[in-house]
């Protein structure tokens, strides 16, 4: 059911509920929504506190130095803070991030995921299957072995892989 919560409508996000859709500008000047890839890819989300600090800029470099792993899903994956779009911009830039950043400066899509932290975000990745589903919730992110859990994650999910061209 519906809880209200700081006058927002948070929905019960849990495994098996449809992921809230969202519209969020990306690091690469691309606004993305969850509903575009309805039917088509899976999705993962990794939210992340704050662009620059320690533990985000560890995670951020394990996706973009192992996207080799990740690429051989039909995933759409996105690393997403409340940070302002410029700062995510820059962060993308230092890390060489080769996937977008999102950014929810105004906190609602990280409220609509339960993820909102006095302005941040927790450290939850969700994976969102072709159907819009979340299928799975990770709690207990580890930044440095990011890419090749979330990989791991993927395949014991089931989730597609790309056909090879």
């Amino acid at each position: 059911g519906l809880m209200l919560f700081a006058g927002h409508a948070v929905a019960d996000i849990k495994v098996g509920s449809l992921a809230p859709d969202f519209k969020l500008e990306g690091s690469d000047g691309k606004t993305y929504t969850l509903s575009e890839f309805k039917g088509k890819k899976n999705v993962v989300i990794a939210w992340f506190p704050k662009a620059f600090t320690s533990g985000c800029t560890i995670e951020c470099k394990s996706l973009a130095d192992n996207g080799h792993l990740l690429e051989q899903f039909n995933v759409q994956y996105f690393m997403a803070s409340t940070d302002k779009v410029d700062k995510n911009r820059e962060f993308a830039q230092e890390t060489k991030a080769d996937f977008p950043l999102l950014s929810d400066p105004d906190g609602d899509v990280a409220d609509a995921y339960d993820v909102s932290f006095f302005g941040y975000a927790k450290r939850h990745t969700f994976y969102i299957d072709k159907s819009g589903k979340i299928v799975m919730i990770d709690k207990n992110v580890r930044p440095k072995t990011s890419a090749e859990d979330m990989a791991k994650h993927m395949a014991i999910l089931g989730f597609e892989k790309r056909k090879s061209n």
